[in-house]
């Protein structure tokens, strides 16, 4: 994708995601990888409102080539699950209510999900039998260490469609914008009925 092609998806899917409330207080950070490299949200913006000007370009090896603006320091995670993840073209981080709220009550290392036909609408999941796993890391102040472990996580246990940080948010990954999206859609679905389950049952 052209730079000002993956500027343009962005400012769409960055409207799309703040009318969810899932990116307030100019939280959340989005991706795309493009023909020379990758374009990044710059650090403080309402990521409803973005305009081409607040992006950074970067190259292959992820150095700023373009754009003014501090970049957000969890774009080393970006591209970091760039180069874990052969088929990530996009990554939209977001920070939904259920998403933080399940990704601190879970005690453990992945958050398992089976029964719910909307399942299927992530890339490789074909029946609400099938369990879907989302990976859980601690957060960490100190993103080149927290990509380091999601990286050693990968190794055994692939990432696929993202991965929650605890008490933070949502990192989705798809091949294209329009992908991510539907898997933000899908998993935000997911954890909303996971937190209610929760609520009437009083267990995970």
């Amino acid at each position: 994708m052209h730079t000002q092609a993956a500027k343009l998806a962005l400012i769409e899917a960055g409207a799309w995601v703040a009318q969810q409330g899932w990116v307030p207080a100019t939280g959340g950070n989005f991706s795309i990888k493009t023909d020379s490299g990758f374009v990044v949200t710059a650090s403080g913006f309402d990521k409803g409102k973005l305009t081409p000007e607040q992006f950074l370009e970067l190259n292959s090896e992820g150095a700023i080539v373009a754009g003014s603006g501090k970049p957000s320091a969890e774009t080393a995670l970006h591209l970091k699950l760039y180069a874990l993840c052969d088929h990530a073209q996009c990554i939209l981080h977001t920070h939904s209510v259920a998403a933080t709220v399940l990704s601190r009550y879970m005690k453990g290392e992945q958050l398992q999900i089976c029964g719910y036909e909307m399942q299927k609408s992530l890339s490789g999941i074909q029946s609400h039998e099938e369990t879907l796993s989302i990976a859980i890391f601690d957060n960490d102040q100190d993103i080149e260490r927290l990509a380091q472990h999601v990286a050693q996580r990968h190794q055994t246990t692939p990432i696929r469609h993202g991965v929650l940080i605890r008490g933070h948010g949502l990192y989705a990954v798809g091949q294209s914008v329009q992908e991510t999206r539907r898997h933000i859609e899908g998993l935000e679905f997911l954890f909303a009925c996971e937190l209610e389950r929760i609520k009437l049952e009083g267990r995970q």
